[in-house]
């Protein structure tokens, strides 16, 4: 199924189960629902399995969202104090659509506690018989991807609860490619897929191990943690350059912020040389990165940023911001470099990257999925270099192979179905939709925004003008100042007007410093 078949079928507003193969276009399909949603005045709410996913698509987990917090199982007790919590019971009651990205890694009971849930918070007597209260809801993954986490029991994949079947999903498989193009390597991940892998495929994947790069690889995937921050330590310890720190910054409810930092890619404090092997964490297309750019810092800017040279030309790394947001609403938010050390990444923290080039150690996996995950991250077999190997690593759930043939075919029909509606009739299905959640006429969404405020047209150009100084940004402005860093750039850099920083430095008490430079400088 194309992108535009799947979106067509998504504003119909029928639940659906978004799925394709790594580098489909889940993720891109998605973000154009949610544009055309906000468009109308329609905010969905935005979830995700995992806090790293969360992370990724600008939302809460699942499991925050609801609030069933880490509770697999929720009692009528555990809604009762849900439904007193008037924030979450809130969100939850006006909500119209709910997105779960990377639903894979969801355990199927969870998913039933946030059914309940719904149900029962969702007072109208429809809704209360209505699956997930009568949201439309989307699921978002690749059950082929790394499966939900289970301390002691089997865990129970998403498509085999109560709740799925209920939900009963239309499936839009994607089938178009953006990761990779390279014939061969997409023949090996299909036939792993499609429980085809064989002799000569096992072959070509041996071949890759042992083989030498004819340059720097900088990224090594691994399937433990102690491996990675091993190699990320000793790497950058042999480069005999200064080193340099950059705290992250949050702002917040503790318990959210937390989350975030935990989940966020790059680390509490990032610590650089030149010549350090990075990765970017995030996605800023104007900018010129997205989540997975390789890169080597090559220099530091006058400010202090980071300059790191990419495959696509040099890109300094401002800082970037993570929320946890509930609407339009941040509840929490945290501020750092973009970047993490890249010599070596998980497996598991590299879902959703793509990469030019790795160096795979699959000698110790001990998951289905997390092979091909590893595999799946880079765009050609050119690029791939394994370092270990053995078959366990290649071994699909055999319960997803059987469920993604059916997927499949259900995806077929589904796109056979909606092709031979009419064009009227699939208008008319998507009007009622926008009718039943509420929406409206963009413009008279855009003629509705209420008119910026003097001090938002000001931070349009200014982000932080009103904003408190923090003890860090007064130590940096007063380095800046010392090392004779242009005015301008100074401004530029704190996101103030410039009389914003002649005051600050008056508080400092350097403003007579300022003056007499102004003055020597217009002297010469």
């Amino acid at each position: 199924m194309l992108q535009d078949e799947a979106l067509k079928i998504l504003k119909t507003g029928v639940n659906v189960f978004l799925t394709g193969e790594p580098g489909s276009g889940k993720t891109h399909t998605i973000n154009r629902y949610v544009a055309w949603l906000r468009e109308r005045g329609v905010e969905p709410a935005v979830t995700a399995s995992t806090g790293i996913a969360a992370t990724h698509v600008g939302g809460m987990t699942i499991h925050s969202w609801s609030g069933i917090g880490v509770k697999r199982d929720v009692s009528d007790f555990d809604i009762e104090m849900i439904s007193t919590r008037e924030k979450a019971a809130r969100r939850i009651i006006d909500a119209k659509v709910l997105i779960i990205d990377e639903v894979s890694m969801l355990d199927g009971r969870t998913l039933i506690s946030v059914d309940r849930v719904l149900r029962t918070l969702r007072q109208h007597p429809l809704q209360k018989e209505q699956p997930f209260g009568g949201l439309q809801v989307i699921f978002v993954g690749d059950f082929f991807q790394l499966p939900p986490v289970s301390r002691s029991e089997r865990a129970v994949f998403a498509f085999e609860s109560r709740a799925w079947r209920e939900a009963n999903p239309i499936v839009c498989y994607l089938s178009e490619q953006h990761r990779q193009d390279d014939a061969d390597f997409l023949d090996m991940l299909s036939a792993l897929r499609h429980g085809r892998f064989g002799p000569s495929h096992i072959s070509r994947l041996r071949s890759r191990t042992g083989i030498v790069p004819k340059k720097e690889v900088t990224t090594r995937l691994y399937t433990h943690n102690a491996d990675v921050d091993r190699i990320n330590a000793e790497s950058l310890a042999k480069i005999d350059e200064k080193v340099r720190s950059y705290r992250m910054e949050s702002k917040g409810a503790r318990k959210l912020v937390e989350a975030l930092k935990s989940n966020c890619l790059s680390p509490e404090t990032l610590e650089l040389k030149v010549g350090a092997s990075v990765m970017f964490t995030r996605n800023n297309f104007e900018e010129g990165y997205v989540n997975g750019t390789l890169g080597t810092v090559t220099s530091f800017s006058d400010l202090g940023l980071p300059v790191v040279e990419t495959k696509r030309g040099a890109i300094t790394a401002e800082r970037a911001m993570w929320e946890v947001m509930d609407g339009n609403k941040v509840l929490a938010r945290v501020t750092q470099i973009p970047l993490r050390l890249a010599w070596a990444i998980t497996v598991h923290k590299s879902q959703g990257m793509s990469l030019d080039a790795a160096i795979i150690d699959l000698g110790a996996a001990f998951e289905y999925g997390q092979g091909y995950v590893a595999l799946s991250r880079v765009r050609a077999l050119s690029g791939l270099f394994l370092e270990g190997f053995n078959e366990r690593a290649i071994e699909m759930h055999p319960t997803v192979m059987a469920e993604d043939k059916r997927f499949r075919a259900y995806a077929e029909a589904a796109r056979k179905k909606f092709a031979s509606l009419t064009a009227e009739y699939i208008a008319k299905l998507g009007s009622n939709f926008l009718r039943a959640i509420g929406a409206k006429e963009p413009a008279a969404v855009k003629a509705a925004q209420p008119e910026k405020t003097s001090i938002e047209k000001l931070r349009e150009k200014y982000p932080n003008v009103g904003k408190a100084w923090s003890k860090a940004d007064d130590e940096l402005l007063k380095t800046m100042f010392t090392e004779n860093k242009p005015h301008k750039d100074i401004a530029a850099h704190f996101g103030r007007k410039p009389g914003a920083i002649r005051a600050r430095l008056g508080h400092l008490g350097l403003i007579e410093d300022y003056w007499a430079k102004r003055k020597k400088k217009a002297s010469v």
